[in-house]
Formats: structure tokens, C-alpha cells, sequence
């Protein structure tokens, strides 16, 4: 099944953009995920498990590289036959 999550991230950082577009480069490096970056969110999207992993992933690792973050996350079943 086909899965998107439209994901943002809030760091406890008072300079918050090379921690995002860290996050980014960290997300768009993970193997068979399509990645949307956009202005206040980024869209990853693929195979169910593929995303959910992902999501635990990105919960450890930015916690070791940025410690206390927040992550807002909406599932989207099948956003690309949206569009």
C-alpha cells in the first residue's frame, strides 16, 4: 500500500534552518522514498512500511543530532493518485 506523510519539523533551536535542511538532506537520502520538500512541510512517500520505518528512523536520529524537536505529521493513503 501506498503511503505519503506530509511531516514538519519545529526544533527547540533559535537558528531552526540548518537543522531543517539538515533534516531534509537526511530525509532525502533514504532509499525509495519520494521526498516533496515545500515551504512549512515535506511530503515523503512510498511503500507503507518503507515510510513508517522511516518515521521511526527520523524519530531517533534527530533526536541524537538536535535533542527535543517537534514533528507534525499527517497521513495521506494515497496522495499521488490525488493529484
Amino acid at each position: 500500500m501506498l503511503l505519503s506523510v506530509e511531516l514538519s519539523l519545529y526544533p527547540f533551536a533559535e537558528d531552526y534552518v540548518p537543522i531543517v535542511k539538515n533534516f531534509i538532506a537526511w530525509l532525502d537520502a533514504r532509499p525509495g522514498l519520494k521526498i516533496e520538500s515545500h515551504a512549512t512541510s515535506t511530503i515523503i512517500t512510498g511503500d507503507h512500511d518503507r515510510v513508517m520505518a522511516m518515521l521511526s528512523d527520523a524519530l531517533h536520529y534527530s533526536r541524537e543530532q538536535y535533542g527535543r524537536v517537534v514533528f507534525v505529521a499527517k497521513f495521506l493513503p494515497d496522495y499521488e493518485a490525488l493529484k
